[in-house]
């Protein structure tokens, strides 16, 4: 894991009590799961409870919060499920899409890279908490040319730097675009532009790598539909640049559920969990002791990263999924919310230390 360059494998600070559960650990989803847009689920306040201790057991288990989320920081977003459900959540127990994408920043220090996605220079400012030096977003490039995108106000709060002289390094959409034809226009401008400096002529062949951190075409909110998630802007990106250069190869590196490099992360953070409650704990004794819990509500995501993972999937029904199971994607048990999810959960747990 440490290849992975996530985070100092030194204990931080206690966020756990020595009496936790060890050989068990649990991976909530956000959206659809504990909450609906920023309404909280009851059924979440007490599931989160019940982890905390609050069970027949009165066993902390040690979880993490795993999300396709993103566009703050983890700290903001920690504070913000801890306000609503009611339950402290630490920034070292969450998982947002673009966390993972911090190991990027040993490669990318000081190169110029594109950050697309979110509110304003919001994924910027995390980019460059987590190490990116040297950073632009698509508002810069039309505060730079605004003819760049010329169907908006030029932007007034914008990095000043002249685009054409230059180059960038990579793209990198860190969450959800706020507009797709202005990031669709900017990113394929900086990915076929002759040397990745924008204004010179247009190749086909895409010019630096691209990273995208969650693939997930639909989420849940409020609204009694899914939604258009990170994944349709994906979908978009790869169709405008099929068509303009005829069908060349367009390479990226995806990160989020349901690719394998956040599942290791979670589980990087799992093991902080448990030396932060013992520092003397034999990490290798836990990897091959604990059994991790997967609870979500998109087969195509939380489901099939968790199977993938080797983890014990727990498919809800208060999300975008709402059947019996998924036939592409089974999870191995399938509850109606996240307090039956971890009831269930809790008994497994029961049973399965008694046997070992």
């Amino acid at each position: 894991m440490r290849a992975l360059g996530f985070l100092s494998t030194r204990p931080g600070r206690r966020l756990a009590q020595p009496s936790m559960r060890m050989s068990t650990a649990v991976a909530l989803d956000i959206d659809g799961v504990l909450v609906r847009g920023k309404r909280a689920l009851d059924e979440g306040r007490r599931a989160l409870q019940m982890l905390s201790g609050a069970n027949r057991l009165r066993r902390r288990i040690p979880f993490v919060l795993l999300t396709n989320g993103g566009g703050v920081s983890e700290a903001d977003k920690a504070s913000s499920i801890s306000r609503l459900l009611g339950v402290e959540i630490r920034p070292e127990q969450v998982v947002l899409a673009h966390s993972p994408m911090r190991a990027l920043a040993s490669t990318y220090s000081q190169k110029h890279v594109l950050v697309v996605g979110g509110q304003q220079n919001r994924c910027a400012d995390i980019a460059q908490a987590y190490g990116f030096g040297n950073v632009s977003t698509p508002d810069d490039v039309v505060a730079w040319n605004p003819a760049a995108w010329p169907f908006m106000p030029p932007p007034t709060a914008a990095r000043s730097r002249d685009y054409a002289s230059d180059p960038f390094h990579a793209v990198m959409v860190f969450h959800d675009s706020f507009d797709f034809g202005r990031d669709l226009q900017v990113a394929t401008d900086v990915l076929r532009s002759a040397g990745a400096t924008l204004g010179r002529e247009f190749v086909n062949r895409q010019t630096v790598p691209l990273y995208m951190s969650n693939a997930d075409l639909v989420f849940s909110n409020d609204y009694p539909r899914p939604r258009f998630g990170q994944g349709a802007y994906h979908v978009c990106l790869r169709a405008m640049w099929d068509a303009l250069t005829g069908g060349a190869p367009l390479e990226y590196t995806l990160f989020g559920k349901p690719n394998k490099v956040q599942y290791q992360y979670a589980e990087h953070l799992l093991d902080q969990l448990a030396l932060a409650a013992d520092p003397n704990t034999d990490l290798a004794q836990l990897h091959a002791r604990r059994r991790i819990f997967a609870i979500g509500d998109n087969p195509a995501a939380d489901i099939a990263g968790a199977n993938g993972a080797g983890w014990t999937s727990v498919l809800v029904r208060t999300g975008v999924f709402d059947g019996v199971n998924d036939a592409t994607h089974p999870a191995h048990q399938v509850t109606d919310h996240v307090e039956e999810a971890v009831s269930w959960i809790i008994e497994a747990a029961a049973a399965y230390d008694s046997e070992n």
